[in-house]
């Protein structure tokens, strides 16, 4: 497992991270045992860095992963989750106040079984860019109440996640220098999108880390095939459908490649994947530790074609 620094935060995390969403259900049904066995195992195959969110199977994940967290030593990880982005009974809310970004810190302290948080993020920002305030309000209300923790000592450092790109540069362009200390950025850096290279001068020169999620692209680059509700358009999923049977008939599963290529790049600090079966956790750790085959990347991006880098909006 190789550790890289992220940013300037002093954090050296591994370049595969733990992604806690898988335990809050989100994607199918999970026994907490599994779950917890998941968590046991990353940390057992050397990683060290866990993200999670009260958003996340609508604060289960969150909860389940308190669960699993008693089993494991404090100093065996560092924990990131997430303000801004909610849900209860099934519908989802989003709250960038400053008020409710504190409470909620302390809710998932309380939640984690923890009393101090290493990565508080605010989550997808893009949701608060369609919302009154616009992203203006990240800078003015959010990112101060979170600034305001870490001096307190409640959290460490201070970052935000989000698809787009675009609205994670201009937060940073508009926050006094060193408020966002890391971004979290997903679907950017894997077979089928690197669009995220053209952003990395940008948030290096700020000394921010950069984490990358989704090695599979929401589900896009694997045998299984799409889910339903993954919000790629049909061209890309097809050409994706494509390269997978390719890789099929090859004898190297997409998902290998997906995940050695995402976690290729020095770059990064740590790409994040999730899931609830600790067999497919220890599977991951193994393919992140390994040279992809870059003649089969070469193929596989051909392939895409002009459907590399086509995104989508996030849901």
């Amino acid at each position: 497992m190789r550790y890289t620094e992220l940013g300037k935060t002093g954090m050296k995390i591994s370049h595969l991270c733990f992604g806690a969403s898988s335990l809050g259900s989100v994607f199918h049904e999970t026994k907490e045992s599994d779950s917890i066995a998941a968590v046991e195992a990353a940390i057992e195959g050397g990683i060290n860095f866990i993200d999670v969110s009260p958003y996340y199977g609508h604060y289960k994940a969150e909860t389940v992963l308190g669960h699993a967290l008693k089993r494991i030593p404090r100093d065996k990880y560092y924990l990131s989750t997430k303000v801004g982005r909610y849900g209860k009974d099934g519908v989802n809310t989003w709250d960038y106040s400053g008020k409710r970004a504190t409470e909620s810190v302390y809710e998932s302290m309380e939640r984690l079984g923890i009393d101090h948080i290493d990565l508080i993020n605010v989550h997808d920002i893009e949701f608060q860019s369609n919302m009154e305030g616009g992203l203006q309000k990240v800078v003015d209300e959010t990112l101060p109440a979170l600034v305001e923790l870490k001096r307190k000592g409640v959290v460490s450092h201070v970052g935000i996640t989000d698809l787009q790109l675009e609205n994670l540069k201009w937060v940073v362009e508009h926050s006094e220098p060193g408020t966002v200390e890391s971004i979290l950025n997903f679907c950017h850096y894997c077979l089928n999108d690197d669009k995220l290279v053209d952003f990395m001068d940008f948030f290096e020169s700020r000394g921010i880390g950069i984490i990358n999620a989704s090695p599979l692209s929401m589900g896009l680059l694997t045998e299984r095939g799409v889910p339903n509700w993954h919000p790629a358009p049909k061209p890309l999923v097809e050409v994706c459908e494509k390269a997978a049977k390719f890789c099929a008939e090859k004898g190297y599963p997409i998902e290998r490649l997906a995940v050695q290529f995402s976690v290729s790049n020095k770059r990064i600090a740590g790409t994040l994947f999730s899931s609830a079966n600790p067999e497919n956790v220890k599977r991951n750790i193994q393919w992140a530790n390994e040279e992809p085959d870059w003649n089969l990347v070469k193929e596989v991006q051909d392939m895409i074609g002009d459907q590399k880098r086509v995104s989508w909006a996030n849901s």
